[in-house]
């Protein structure tokens, strides 16, 4: 498959693609780390795009645990 973009993620909610691209640009830039313009990763270090990763899942779960708390009352 000759294809640029080679996620098979597919969003539950369509709508959360731009917040996430954001997320990611947020978490890297935290992490002092580039994000290719072009969005090839390959020259990226595997190291690199897994911390950006990680951080997102720490982000998404920290989110949701407030919002749980804020629903459920502590």
């Amino acid at each position: 498959m000759a294809s640029n973009n080679r996620n098979s993620n597919t969003l539950v909610i369509p709508q959360a693609s731009a917040a996430l691209k954001q997320l990611k640009y947020e978490v890297a830039q935290e992490l002092g780390i580039q994000i290719p313009q072009d969005g090839y990763y390959g020259y990226m270090a595997t190291r690199d795009t897994g911390a950006i990763g990680g951080y997102i899942t720490r982000r998404l779960v920290q989110i949701a645990e407030e919002q749980l708390a804020g629903r459920f009352g502590r």
